[in-house]
């Protein structure tokens, strides 16, 4: 398969940038599989599993037949549709940047605005008492590597690495998390917000709040009824936009940040008041859940008068 950029290989491209997708594409390189077996070895929710192999296979980098070498042809598998990709670029298409990464833990938050039901847990167990907003004072909450809240916000206060002679071109925030409900349930949407100095970026629909399967880090003594895992979402604020995982969902720009003049990132993740889907947080560490990261700050920025 040959790219070039056009309209077309762009959709491949955005196929291609996702963690989970690209787990998928490994499992069935190696032999083909059913959404069974990809749901339970990758540890995704049938639901969330089934949206990424129609985006594979709507780029045609995968194909779904029933049965394997005419064995069983009551199961359908997924399989292989190409086996190499050559992506063509212009002369140029942008000026290289340098960037600075900070990871942040999920309990490392400098205020904040609780309604239960909420809690924070650390790998050994509770901080505080669960429902209690008091506890989000605790000191220990540094220590936090799971945090969930019905209604509110966390706010994180950040070192901003931007100098002078440093011009920004993007900001990146990654994290894993999901809805918020008593229990679990992998169909209770969420409106989550995020904002950077004082500017809501971006909001992005949650599907549910999961416990199908167990999280792959979620400590073993983590009731299987609660929420075991997030999704892990990348939002990318630059000059022209906002994106969430390449998908354009607000015309926000990074200028309108004022990175230059502030000494601190201040990143707000919570529900607005007037959040249509009003499905509470939930934060998780690199302790627990699927992916083994914190809150995750890149800022990429060019050298003025470059």
């Amino acid at each position: 398969m040959e790219l070039n950029l056009d309209e077309t290989s762009l959709r491949v491209y955005r196929a291609l940038a996702s963690a989970p997708r690209l787990d998928i594409l490994n499992q069935i390189a190696a032999e083909p599989c059913t959404a069974s077996d990809l749901s339970q070895k990758l540890h995704l929710s049938k639901a969330v599993l089934s949206r990424h192999l129609s985006q594979l296979k709507a780029v045609g980098l995968i194909k779904e037949t029933a049965g394997v070498n005419n064995v069983d042809s009551r199961r359908h598998y997924y399989a292989m549709n190409v086996d190499r990709a050559e992506i063509i670029f212009p002369r140029k298409v942008y000026l290289p940047f340098s960037s600075v990464r900070q990871e942040v833990p999920v309990g490392f938050y400098s205020d904040f605005h609780i309604e239960p039901t909420c809690g924070l847990l650390t790998t050994k167990g509770v901080i505080g008492k669960i429902d209690e907003p008091r506890s989000f004072g605790e000191t220990a909450r540094v220590h936090a590597s799971l945090l969930w809240f019905n209604n509110g916000f966390v706010e994180y206060r950040i070192p901003n690495p931007v100098n002078p002679g440093m011009r920004p071109e993007m900001l990146e925030i990654s994290v894993e998390l999901s809805s918020e409900f008593p229990g679990s349930n992998n169909a209770w949407k969420s409106d989550i917000t995020f904002a950077v100095n004082g500017v809501a970026v971006a909001t992005w629909t949650c599907p549910g709040n999961f416990s199908d399967v167990r999280g792959r880090l979620t400590p073993s003594w983590w009731d299987a009824n609660f929420s075991q895992y997030g999704l892990l979402k990348h939002v990318r604020v630059n000059k022209n936009s906002v994106g969430i995982d390449g998908e354009e969902v607000s015309r926000v720009s990074i200028d309108d940040l004022h990175l230059e003049s502030s000494p601190f990132i201040n990143l707000r993740i919570g529900i607005l008041p007037s959040a249509l889907n009003n499905g509470g947080v939930t934060l998780f560490g690199k302790e627990f859940g699927n992916h083994p990261q914190d809150i995750v700050v890149s800022v990429y920025y060019s050298e003025s008068g470059t």
